[in-house]
């Protein structure tokens, strides 16, 4: 299902403008739903420019794994907050949602990839996280791998009062 923007002098429609708020941002708000009962959960992601995937992780079970397998399809949305206006009565940001299917990762190579796209994105110090991946004894063996890809996105920006 796709909308049109209503504001449509807001609408980022260049692709590189709408990767540039996925890039910047660190978590993303996840919309489900299973048997019309809505979920939201706030989760960090990595995110894989070339094949335009999100990559997640979290527990092995739990509400979020049992309303993926119900229904797969999601919805997200991740914000660049530029501050409220003061005085403007408006906030100001970019924002990004994307739709697509919620897919758990099951082979080791493709988790290695996902949990080094996540470090890449959210580590400042990638040299150090980037070796847990390949100790048996870290705790990122026993966490689950989740990834979206992009099905469709919409992209809109409210300025900066100048």
């Amino acid at each position: 299902m796709h909308y049109h923007m209503r504001r449509k002098d807001r609408e980022i429609t260049d692709r590189t403008g709408m990767i540039a708020v996925i890039r910047f941002g660190k978590f993303a708000v996840i919309a489900l739903c299973k048997e019309s009962e809505p979920y939201l959960v706030t989760m960090s992601y990595g995110f894989d420019e070339v094949t335009e995937t999100f990559y997640f992780h979290g527990a092995k079970q739990g509400q979020k794994i049992e309303f993926i397998k119900a229904n797969p399809k999601v919805c997200l949305t991740v914000i660049e907050d530029k501050g409220y206006q003061h005085g403007h009565c408006t906030h100001a940001y970019r924002s990004v949602i994307v739709r697509g299917k919620m897919l758990l990762v099951e082979g080791l190579e493709e988790r290695v990839k996902a949990i080094r796209i996540m470090i890449d994105q959210l580590e400042t110090d990638k040299t150090k996280h980037l070796n847990m991946v390949d100790d048996p004894h870290s705790q990122w063996p026993g966490t689950r791998m989740f990834k979206l890809k992009i099905e469709a996105m919409t992209c809109k920006e409210r300025p900066p009062v100048a």
